[in-house]
């Protein structure tokens, strides 16, 4: 039987055979071959630390959230304590100027009164790591304005071991930050070291590999040090705190739980250094229900509620991916006609997962049928998992419950090779209503990052595409569009369809995204100071979180207003957004509010 402290991604986990989640790609995420352990997201009561012991490692983090690495045979014994209310897996994440500048209304207040820099406020750019080395990231002396780095795939060991004979003893001894277990903080005075060094990858060792994270880094904060400044970031003369995030080890990818430790790291740090912060996320997934209900989501709300703070993300590149069908049979007391969602699986896919959503009270008679035509029946109302072998491919099914934090259901289907590749064809899901009250389904594939191009439904819906987490309630969710054009970027993640009710008004509780900024063939800068163009929303994002940084410097570092920060200023980039070339109601799914303005978002 399920265990109901348990989220139902991890219940399956935890049910089938190791081979069998070696081979999916959501369902060892968090598994460590190595020790045998979990590394979970537990929301809890009370004392948790007391439950620290030498096999149970305990990271309290905020608001009652704490990360637990335990060995598998404990978990169901664990969840048995008072304190632990509710158990997820950790998901993994995948990342989704001068121009797009003047397109915000970014010069009107940096060039002439009020001459917003960004001085006073703190960006925290959650990412891939930085180019701390590049000028864009130093003052004028020539100074770092990196106040802490903390990189989570450096081992302090080995860091330590790799330091110049002649600053032993001189720089600070290389450990993770204080209150938490792995990887190694930087302070602003060994990266300056560094600089200063001809080896300056002995003192400081780490480095940015992909180059997102530098490139979103530089959008909102670059100081104008190269080229003459044509790349100046939004917030030129803002202090950085930067995470990079990962693991140690060979195959390292960022996670939930790293995104976890970074926010509650960076908002502990703000409040230390006694300066309002603009946090920038860059990264999401696909799994969940989308309505800002799993713990992460729920996490991101909390942490925007602490200190002076923004927390700025992107809405996901899943727009035109194909990878969600959204439907309502409405309201039935008798069963309906059948609907058929038709997902084609592309030659060489080594594996893929589906998700149906559904409201628990809603019954529906649920059939997948093979490329071949063979019939797998699920019952929806019969909770647990099973395992089904049709033409050579595996399909590990799980049937769940509603959490103690939402109402839905989730049906979750994941292909697995019984060789080396899922059957290629078109395997179709039939849904047949019993009996709805709504009648609302959705279907979600992973994110596009891991699927062959040809991997996606037949008829998808574009709508409520946003990744998660830029779901949560109390973050400001930036969509993309192209400034060149004028329009709405069509991979730009959406929200939830407006619907009108009586009287003419829009009836929808969190509208997402909140606004639209500059994300398509952004020119920005890389490591090396290599000038580089990108486009995504994960670069729309910083151009936000700069907005954001400035808004803060003239309310709370320039005293025009303390309470310039969270919801306030989402409030006021709302208020700010113009229109876009196209669209006609606002807000919208796809636009939210507009097209971030900045200089008419400041009230003055």
């Amino acid at each position: 039987m399920s265990n109901q402290k348990l989220e139902n991604l991890l219940n399956l986990a935890l049910e089938i055979e190791e081979e069998q989640r070696n081979k999916s790609d959501q369902l060892g995420v968090g598994f460590s071959k190595e020790n045998r352990t979990w590394e979970l997201i537990v929301k809890y009561n009370g004392n948790i630390e007391q439950l620290q012991s030498n096999v149970i490692r305990v990271e309290p983090l905020i608001a009652g959230y704490a990360i637990v690495t335990l060995p598998e045979s404990l978990i169901d014994t664990f969840t048995l304590l008072d304190e632990v209310e509710y158990v997820e897996k950790p998901k993994r994440l995948y990342a989704s100027t001068l121009f797009g500048k003047e397109a915000s209304c970014i010069f009107p207040v940096t060039t002439r009164e009020p001459y917003l820099t960004g001085k006073g406020t703190l960006i925290a750019v959650i990412d891939s790591g930085i180019d701390y080395e590049s000028p864009e990231f130093r003052d004028e002396q020539g100074n770092t304005r990196i106040q802490y780095l903390w990189d989570q795939t450096l081992s302090a060991e080995e860091v330590n071991r790799m330091l110049p004979e002649e600053l032993e003893g001189l720089a600070e001894t290389a450990l993770p930050p204080e209150g938490f277990l792995s990887g190694v903080e930087f302070s602003s005075a060994r990266i300056n070291a560094a600089l200063k060094s001809r080896e300056p990858e002995k003192i400081v060792p780490s480095f940015d590999a992909t180059g997102h994270g530098t490139a979103v880094a530089a959008i909102a904060a670059a100081g104008g040090r190269l080229l003459n400044g044509q790349f100046m970031g939004v917030a030129p003369e803002s202090e950085l705190l930067i995470i990079k995030m990962g693991t140690p080890a060979p195959d390292s990818f960022p996670r939930t739980t790293e995104l976890m430790r970074a926010l509650t790291y960076a908002v502990k740090k703000a409040v230390e250094l006694g300066k309002p912060l603009a946090i920038n996320l860059s990264f999401g997934n696909t799994y969940g229900s989308h309505d800002g209900t799993s713990l992460v989501e729920r996490f991101l709300d909390n942490v925007a509620e602490i200190g002076r703070t923004v927390v700025c993300v992107g809405s996901g590149n899943e727009g035109a991916a194909g990878g969600h069908v959204a439907g309502s049979f409405g309201m039935r007391k008798t069963p309906g006609e059948m609907r058929q969602i038709e997902l084609n699986i592309d030659s060489y896919q080594r594996t893929v997962s589906v998700q149906l959503w559904k409201e628990y009270v809603d019954e529906f008679r649920i059939v997948l049928n093979s490329p071949s035509g063979q019939q797998i029946v699920v019952d929806a109302a019969k909770p647990g998992g099973r395992s089904v072998v049709v033409e050579e491919t595996e399909i590990l099914i799980y049937v769940g419950e509603p959490s103690p934090y939402s109402v839905n259901q989730e049906i979750y289907f994941d292909f697995l090779p019984v060789r080396n590749y899922v059957n290629q064809g078109i395997w179709s899901f039939q849904l047949t209503p019993f009996r709805t009250v709504t009648g609302n389904y959705d279907f979600y594939l992973p994110s596009s990052a891991v699927l062959n191009t040809g991997t996606r439904f037949f008829t998808p819906t574009p709508s409520k595409t946003l990744t998660i987490p830029s779901t949560a309630s109390k973050v400001i969710t930036v969509g993309a569009y192209s400034a060149v054009y004028e329009a709405y970027a069509d991979f730009s993640g959406r929200g939830y369809p407006m619907q009108s009710i009586p009287g003419g008004r829009i009836s929808q509780g969190d509208i997402k995204p909140d606004i639209v900024a500059p994300g398509a063939d952004i020119n920005t800068i890389g490591p090396g100071n290599i000038f580089v163009q990108v486009s995504g929303t994960s670069f729309a994002a910083p151009f936000v979180t700069g907005s954001a940084a400035l808004l803060m410097e003239w309310g709370i570092a320039r005293g025009n207003d303390p309470f310039l920060y969270g919801e306030k200023v989402k409030a006021y980039l709302r208020r700010g957004a113009r229109p876009i070339r196209g669209e006609q109601q606002y807000p919208n799914d796809k636009v939210g509010y507009g097209a971030l303005c900045l200089a008419d978002s400041i009230p003055i």
